[in-house]
């Protein structure tokens, strides 16, 4: 996935003001498990969030969420206190529930 610009996370970040985490990542940190879940969740709707449970240290939530995003081809939005948003975009464009802005806008 390319990486976003500034201005395209700004805007990921406003549509994922009102979400829910739907990926919890406990003691055990990044699992087959957790990676299936973010990566099925990203399928099913581009953008989420994930709550980081026994994790407080900023750099281990880093180190966890840029495993995630290798893991499963996805973009890190923002990180917000305990909780990361990540953006994938839908394979099909049909199905693709968000659009980017152009530039600027």
């Amino acid at each position: 996935m390319k990486p976003l610009k500034g201005f395209e996370k700004k805007y990921l970040r406003g549509l994922a003001h009102d979400l829910k985490p739907v990926v919890l990542i406990g003691k055990d940190g990044i699992t087959n498990g957790t990676v299936r879940a973010a990566d099925e969740e990203l399928s099913r709707h581009e953008l989420i969030k994930i709550k980081f449970n026994d994790f407080k240290e900023k750099n281990q939530k880093e180190t966890l969420t840029g495993e995630l995003v290798d893991q499963t081809g996805s973009a890190q939005v923002g990180m917000i206190g305990h909780t990361a948003i990540l953006y994938r975009p839908q394979t099909d464009p049909a199905k693709r529930r968000i659009q980017l802005p152009a530039k600027g806008k």
